[in-house]
């Protein structure tokens, strides 16, 4: 268990089963477990108090696990969010990630795999929000549409040289979402390979 990352934890899923698997191997690893059934139960606490990280599954009563995760981070919550879902949700998965989600877990999941992820993510987000401002939140693009926090965090250290691995590690986040970001980081700046991409964004650092 890693010193200092031990905390609440909320998990938001309809399914019973899921809800236990959590709480007992995230409850093993240190942490102390809230669970939800729905979205509003989640709300209502999370009105008062935020964890150090929540799961969130997609398909839950009411609201969604997407419009949940729109209005918290509308609000800029401040906790690491990840997205559960199943096979047949990872283009929505994808969705949540440019709304705001850290990351998506995908089911059926091993539990030492969720600990390793969630320890990894609440280390990198604590060293994100401890750098901010960072270089690139002073960058803008005019006449391209605006990038996400997330999105500039992954463009800052893409144009540092980051390969997606080692941006993903230093995000606490998977190289494949590190690809989905940078995908949509190109399209958004209108950027069709990388020499055109650092371009851009030298000329940004310029104006």
């Amino acid at each position: 268990m890693i010193q200092g990352t031990v905390g609440e934890i909320f998990v938001v899923d309809d399914d019973p089963a899921v809800r236990e698997m959590l709480s007992l191997v995230l409850g093993s690893a240190g942490y102390e477990v809230i669970c939800f059934a729905d979205g509003a139960a989640l709300l209502a606490v999370a009105r008062a108090r935020s964890p150090v990280c929540m799961l969130l599954d997609v398909h839950i009563p009411g609201q969604s696990g997407i419009d949940i995760l729109k209005e918290l981070r509308a609000q800029d919550y401040p906790a690491p969010i990840f997205i559960i879902s199943g096979a047949g949700d990872i283009s929505m998965a994808v969705d949540a990630i440019k709304s705001g989600a850290l990351d998506f877990i995908e089911k059926p999941f091993r539990g030492t795999e969720i600990v390793e992820r969630i320890e990894g993510a609440i280390r990198a987000f604590s060293r994100r929000r401890e750098k901010l401002p960072c270089t690139s939140q002073s960058l803008h693009f005019p006449g391209r549409e605006p990038l996400t926090r997330r999105e500039r965090e992954v463009l800052e250290l893409i144009s540092a040289g980051f390969s997606n691995k080692e941006a993903g590690r230093e995000l606490g986040i998977s190289p494949r979402t590190i690809e989905d970001h940078r995908a949509n980081i190109m399209k958004k700046l209108g950027a069709r390979n990388a020499t055109e991409l650092l371009r851009i964004v030298l000329d940004a650092e310029r104006a």
